[in-house]
């Protein structure tokens, strides 16, 4: 008979170590498929335990799937034979690590982290504990599947008076991030459609596009833009663009284009604009770009945005407006979906917006990032000097882009800047296809970028474009 020493379970129960004891013998072979386990009675007088801890443990043992029982024959080994035979302790060798991070860098252009100190942490739980004091009803109370009335209300307000938008705050739907987003509009618009992005573009939507099955297409990109002749060429139903400020190439979408667009969003029945909105609170010269959802009559653009830009990386609220031709059909087949953002997040952040703390903050996230874009150009102008290096796309947004032009293979000088304790994020690696891509142009995210090292990296992005 199998035994185990109950002095062995440490800050276990006794049900929970005698459960793992079993599994693990299951795994190392020693208890076999189609094995009699002893009768709880025999069992429980051998270890001298009580008969509910074993009958707890071979519940639970066939909650999991590990022990089948028979009426009235007793219990049995489930069959394992396709497992790896193996020590469950050592699974751990497989694994993948929990986390991508890597430290040691003097500075990460690739990571879109944002930096801890600018976070509002005393104006965020100030307001967490006026809602929890003055609408604890409120939270408890389930929201509606496109989130609470009072954030959809506030931003509501706010896209009128920052963005020139006017919409019913029904039409705004609340979400933890904009990949759930891309997943509602899919299942909305249909996986029948053929989706567009852009080339270069966020590599990151094909693959959320591919993982629901639907067809995406790559479409190439002009000086002002999506190019709308290979948009035609490629038959898309659906286009997804950043006509704000494009990533990772920085574009601002012209009006002329703009309307071009929306002439192609109207040629055929079916036919929407996805409008990713993504940094435009962060455009640190002159006043915000018009949204396309603004001047869009004909229904056709759907508009998103996200606070993880303004709050911070793991803020995760986003938001996308749907034209009034699409609510009925949105809540007609999406409503049985909870909202994915709890009532505390979505409470708190309406009365941060609507206090107008968000104002101030977008402000005070403005000055400091055109100090630091500045602080961080003014560096690099002694690359500039020497004519080995120019910077452009920097008016907007969180990244600029940077060309180098001494005679290096990209790999070799991303290999010198890795070797400096710098990582680079080449805009060839945001391209799809056989296309020819530029080489040597870098995407600088700078957004967790110490900008007190900004010299020394200027210096070392300098030693990368000596020749050998």
């Amino acid at each position: 008979m199998i035994t185990y020493n109950v002095a062995d379970s440490g800050s276990d129960s006794l049900y929970e170590f005698l459960t793992k004891s079993i599994k693990n013998d299951i795994f190392r072979g020693v208890l076999k498929a189609g094995e009699r386990l002893p009768s709880k009675r025999q069992f429980a007088k051998n270890l001298g335990v009580s008969v509910i801890t074993v009958e707890n443990a071979y519940a639970q043992l066939i909650a999991e799937g590990y022990v089948y029982s028979l009426p009235k024959r007793g219990y049995y080994v489930s069959d394992f034979k396709n497992m790896i035979q193996e020590d469950p302790k050592d699974f751990s060798r497989e694994m993948t690590p929990l986390t991508g991070e890597e430290g040691g860098w003097l500075a990460d252009f690739s990571s879109n982290q944002t930096e801890t100190d600018l976070f509002p942490f005393t104006i965020w739980s100030k307001v967490i504990r006026e809602i929890l004091s003055d609408s604890r009803v409120q939270l408890m109370t389930n929201s509606a599947c496109g989130g609470i009335l009072a954030l959809r209300k506030s931003i509501s307000r706010y896209l009128r008076d920052f963005r020139d938008m006017h919409v019913e705050p029904e039409q705004i739907i609340v979400g933890a991030g904009t990949e759930y987003l891309y997943g509602l509009l899919i299942q909305l618009l249909g996986q029948k459609k053929v989706y567009a992005v852009e080339n270069p573009g966020y590599r990151k939507l094909e693959k959320i596009y591919s993982s629901f099955g639907v067809e995406c297409k790559w479409i190439s990109m002009d000086q002002a833009g999506m190019s709308i002749e290979d948009l035609e060429k490629q038959r898309a139903d659906i286009v997804h663009i950043t006509p704000s400020h494009q990533y990772p190439t920085g574009i601002v979408m012209p009006i002329s284009r703009r309307y071009e667009m929306l002439g192609w969003a109207c040629r055929q029945e079916g036919r929407y604009i996805i409008e990713d909105d993504y940094d435009s609170e962060l455009r640190l010269s002159g006043r915000p770009i018009p949204t396309l959802q603004s001047i869009d009559r004909s229904e056709r653009v759907i508009y998103m945005n996200t606070f993880t830009k303004t709050l911070c990386s793991t803020v995760r609220i986003s938001y996308m407006v749907l034209p009034l031709n699409l609510l009925s059909l949105f809540y007609e087949k999406m409503s049985f979906y909870s909202c994915t953002v709890s009532n505390f997040e979505q409470y708190t952040l309406a009365k941060f917006i609507e206090e107008g703390k968000f104002e101030s903050h977008i402000n005070r996230l403005r000055n400091y990032y055109r100090r630091k874009r500045d602080c961080l150009l003014e560096a690099f102008a002694t690359c500039r000097d020497k004519g080995v290096i120019s910077i452009s796309g920097g008016e907007a947004g969180l990244h600029f882009l940077m060309t180098v032009y001494a005679k290096i293979p990209e790999s070799v000088f991303m290999e010198r800047a890795m070797a400096k304790g710098i990582k680079l994020a080449p805009l060839s690696g945001y391209y799809y296809g056989e296309e020819e891509k530029p080489d040597n142009i870098y995407v600088m995210n700078y957004s967790s970028v110490d900008i007190t090292m900004a010299d020394e990296i200027a210096k070392r992005i300098s030693w990368c474009c000596l020749k050998d």
